[in-house]
């Protein structure tokens, strides 16, 4: 499978996602840069964590308009496949490429640290190889996590079974005790209606190399890679 991997000014985590595609997966991955428009066939593109643009106005708001950002609607519109990892979420949603806001986390703090997620979605390619019995360890970095939609939103996305992850404890219980950021229904990631964009505010890039013991997120991929193929 052939990768495109993003890079805005202020981009931090390109470089670890191309590191486990291409080294710990051995997949084909294009580098690709803000201004290009060119998507250089790549099969998924993905849109790495980090602070682009530095976050002014609001996360995401200006990397949307950057030049590669009309291929990426282009591409996804006709069915390819797009991820985004934490600042890529939020790129995601300002785009409209993905339903929702990821709103400031409700202690007003940036937060770095490891959480749990439990995986929702039985049709998303990333979670159909996934354990729902199972709570995923994987890390997040975030100070704008807080995912939220109206009312009749939210009943549209729990229809159509477009919840990827929801926080939760090491166990698997679903609470808001365990819910790092104040997220609606504890979500962590959500999908569109058909299921070919993918959006998470956790970093499973940062859960998927034996010498950080652990691999957790490595199996987010391999799901992807069996079922995107």
């Amino acid at each position: 499978m052939k990768f495109g991997v993003v890079t805005f000014p202020g981009s931090n985590c390109d470089q670890d996602m191309i590191y486990v595609l291409k080294d710990l997966l051995g997949q084909s991955v294009e580098t690709l840069w803000h201004k290009d428009t060119d998507l250089k066939g790549v099969d998924m593109v993905v849109l790495p964590g980090g602070f682009s643009y530095g976050d002014y106005l609001r996360s995401g708001a200006i990397a949307k308009f950057s030049p590669i950002m009309t291929e990426v609607i282009k591409h996804a519109n006709k069915g390819g496949y797009v991820m985004g990892i934490c600042n890529g979420f939020q790129i995601l949603t300002e785009s409209g490429l993905l339903e929702g806001a990821l709103l400031h986390n409700n202690n007003q703090r940036f937060i770095c640290k490891n959480v749990h997620l439990k995986p929702v979605s039985k049709s998303a390619a990333i979670t159909k190889d996934l354990n729902s019995n199972h709570a995923y360890k994987i890390p997040i970095a975030h100070g704008e996590g807080r995912f939220y939609v109206s009312e009749e939103t939210i009943k549209s996305i729990e229809d159509n079974d477009q919840v990827l992850f929801r926080y939760c404890s090491e166990s698997g219980e679903i609470s808001d005790q365990f819910n790092p950021n104040g997220s609606l229904q504890n979500i962590a990631g959500i999908t569109n209606k058909t299921k070919n964009v993918f959006g998470m505010m956790p970093h499973p890039e940062r859960a998927a190399d034996d010498q950080l013991n652990n691999l957790d997120g490595k199996a987010f991929f391999e799901s992807i890679l069996k079922h995107c193929s």
